[in-house]
């Protein structure tokens, strides 16, 4: 693995980390309502509304899962509404963002990406891969189905086809678990750590819990991507991905929650804050006289105290002062200073 110092991170959003509402496969095929569930996610405040570009034919052998070429045929979306989709988000101030699994289409909806999302189905299809990396944008690799070394593997095979994958922060990771929907125990949040030590790459979450607690938490593991199912509506929906799928108001109230995370967060350096106030002295202890000493004295350990407020000596230098001796008669619970000792 390419061991190098990392420049600063591209996979920013308008509120921290990079949201991505994946409407995916929601719309069902109908033009209208991925338009009008487009609509909802540009409200919500994402930073990029993601769909998936393929066709039925293009992705599923007939021959071998005619059930699913099917399923995706109905589904499929035009290059003439994946454009107007595209269109519409850059209108709106956000970005289009989808998962290419055909890759003759590539060349017409480049000029509308600014990045590439493999899928998680994609991360073992080098061939997909190699072709998305010829246009040289930032690409995003899900996770979900793969082993820790297929994940590797995977990364190693970017680098060989271009390091500044590697070098320019270019690739990010999304820790994913491909089933609709998950429990809590199959989230596996720590493996983005996990990833992010052994590839040097950006993670991020891509999340198919129910709730938005999961993407919360990524947040304050130091996600810099959350990708989440979208939808308008839970109620009344029978494919599967509208369970997982946050809605507007949730997308707006996870953002609130970010900012709140990211608020506690804070800093990395330790150091006293100003609201603390005087509490730097008032709650540490300073080293008094626990009796009256004569002159001349030789201090002992229990000739001293350590009491609130840290006037004078601190009690961090209690020890200094011990074997030292009096100049002059000093009273019990009088502030010291080491001009009292020789």
């Amino acid at each position: 693995m390419l061991q190098i110092d990392m420049p600063e991170s591209i996979w920013r959003g308008r509120y921290g980390p990079m949201l991505i509402a994946e409407i995916g496969g929601n719309h069902e095929g109908d033009f209208e309502y991925a338009k009008r569930l487009t609509e909802l996610a540009l409200e919500s405040g994402a930073d990029y509304v993601k769909f998936q570009i393929y066709t039925g034919d293009g992705l599923v052998n007939p021959m071998e899962g005619a059930v699913r070429n099917k399923h995706f045929k109905k589904f499929e979306l035009s290059k003439e509404q994946h454009v107007e989709l595209a269109q519409l988000c850059k209108e709106k101030g956000a970005g289009y963002l989808a998962s290419v699994w055909i890759t003759e289409a590539i060349e017409w909806i480049d000029p509308f990406m600014d990045f590439y999302k493999i899928g998680s189905g994609d991360l073992t299809a080098y061939p997909i891969i190699a072709e998305t990396i010829k246009t040289k944008k930032p690409l995003l690799l899900s996770t979900g189905l793969a082993s820790e070394k297929e994940v590797i593997d995977c990364v190693d095979f970017i680098s060989s086809l271009d390091k500044s994958y590697i070098t320019e922060r270019k690739l990010a990771i999304l820790q994913c678990t491909s089933m609709y929907p998950i429990p809590f125990k199959d989230a596996n949040l720590n493996v983005m750590n996990s990833l992010k030590a052994k590839t040097n790459c950006s993670v991020g979450y891509s999340d198919h819990t129910e709730g938005s607690e999961a993407l919360e938490t990524a947040v304050a593991m130091g996600a810099e991507i959350l990708e989440f199912h979208f939808t308008d509506s839970r109620e009344g929906k029978e494919f599967r991905d509208h369970k997982v799928s946050l809605t507007r108001d949730e997308v707006k109230a996870l953002i609130s929650k970010i900012a709140n995370i990211r608020s506690l967060q804070g800093s990395d350096k330790k150091r006293p804050l100003p609201v603390e106030g005087d509490h730097v002295v008032t709650f540490r202890r300073g080293v008094y006289p626990a009796r009256d000493i004569k002159a001349n004295s030789i201090i002992k350990e229990n000739d001293l105290v350590a009491l609130r407020p840290d006037h004078g000596i601190s009690a961090v230098d209690f020890y200094k002062v011990v074997g030292k001796k009096a100049k002059a008669d000093l009273a019990k619970h009088q502030v010291l200073n080491f001009h009292h000792f020789e």
